[in-house]
């Protein structure tokens, strides 16, 4: 299975994309600004093709499985990204719910004067995650990321 993400729009805090499933049109995505030099949780990861698996130990997961005790088996989690360690696809709203990982949606919101805001967090992880789990269990899910802002 293949995601691809589209980045879209940059501002000086945070980018916005579109993610594709397999080609489909799935959801809108939020992750933080481009930078030359990564400044720690402030910088999105780089361009490229990653592989996802699971991952099932860590804080995140454990907060993840009680708030989603009904499907969640680990996080969906992008190796090797270069210079970045634990980057996943989760939950937020803005460039504060992300530490260079991928915030998921469903409406991106530009409010003049305002932070970029992804609306209805919860139900597009919800589709997203039931569509890619298995793949990512199996090995067989990987994302490409293209900058087109």
């Amino acid at each position: 299975m293949q995601l691809t993400l589209t980045r879209f729009l940059a501002t000086d805090d945070a980018t916005f994309g579109l993610l594709r499933v397999d080609g489909a049109p799935e959801c809108f995505t939020l992750e933080d600004e481009a930078r030359d030099v990564k400044v720690m949780h402030e910088t999105r990861i780089p361009a490229g093709t990653y592989r996802i698996t699971l991952r099932d130990e860590g804080g995140m997961t454990g907060r993840y499985a009680k708030r989603f005790p009904e499907f969640h088996r680990g996080m969906l989690w992008l190796r090797d990204v270069p210079g970045f360690e634990w980057i996943y696809i989760h939950l937020g709203n803005t460039d504060d719910d992300t530490s260079g990982c991928i915030l998921v949606g469903q409406q991106p919101r530009l409010i003049p004067g305002r932070p970029l805001l992804l609306r209805d967090s919860a139900p597009a992880y919800r589709r997203l995650y039931a569509k890619c789990v298995d793949a990512a269990e199996a090995g067989n899910l990987s994302i490409t990321i293209i900058d087109g802002d």
